[in-house]
């Protein structure tokens, strides 16, 4: 039998198994079946539905949910994802970032808004700040306000990591982060930042090289990140 949609192959299964609680070579209690319950996750996930629309074949969704959020907190998770990510794509490192908007009941509940949101081109927003490989993989994210600058927690989402080059757009280009990326061995290309020409009012591309880290260093803020969520800590 093939493959459900949403789940994983044999391969995938295999690669995973040993990061897993509940093996029968663990202390305590036997997982009833890993695999399946690591399908269900996936299929919630990836097909973006509530977990009350669960499939029955995968068992009572509260059940699965409760043992998501207890897998979470033990930090399994995170030790899976950090070994995933070892045979990663060194090549590039792409930083970027993207606006979430808080729920209203997050904007508006008991105590006032929650922590990682803040307010943001016109209302409140959670920005998700996040580190991929070459292949588009994520490797590390942080959660912050919506309106704390890309450069800010851009050093914390590259710290521990090699790479031939990283790729970023102009929010990013700072003295201090160049450097950072040249100590580490790396050049950073900014292809979308443009600059005035002193000769025409025609913007121009301009690139960041491990060259342009010798010019004055730390042009960006110094008040560290809000981080409310990062995987994996180095």
């Amino acid at each position: 039998m093939g493959v459900k949609r949403y789940e994983l192959s044999e391969a995938q299964w295999l690669r995973i198994a040993p990061l897993l609680p509940g093996k029968a070579s663990d202390p305590g209690r036997t997982g009833a079946d890993n695999r399946l319950f690591v399908n269900a996750v996936l299929w919630v996930l990836r097909s973006g539905a509530h977990w009350q629309h669960l499939p029955e074949r995968y068992g009572k969704w509260k059940s699965v949910h409760t043992r998501f959020t207890r897998w979470a907190k033990a930090g399994v998770w995170e030790r899976v994802f950090t070994e995933l990510i070892k045979d990663r794509d060194n090549k590039y490192l792409m930083l970027d970032s993207t606006l979430v908007r808080v729920h209203q009941q997050a904007a508006s509940g008991k105590g006032g808004p929650k922590s990682g949101s803040g307010a943001f081109r016109g209302g409140l927003t959670t920005k998700i700040h996040m580190v991929c490989d070459a292949l588009g993989r994520p490797l590390r994210f942080i959660l912050t306000a919506g309106q704390r600058h890309d450069s800010i927690p851009a050093k914390d989402l590259l710290d521990g990591f090699k790479a031939d080059a990283v790729l970023a757009d102009k929010a990013y280009d700072s003295n201090d982060l160049r450097q950072f990326i040249a100590d580490a061995g790396a050049k950073g290309q900014n292809a979308l930042a443009r600059s005035k020409s002193p000769t025409t009012s025609t913007p121009t591309r301009t690139a960041i090289s491990s060259s342009a880290a010798s010019t004055s260093s730390n042009t960006s803020d110094a008040s560290p990140p809000d981080t409310i969520a990062k995987l994996p800590t180095t």
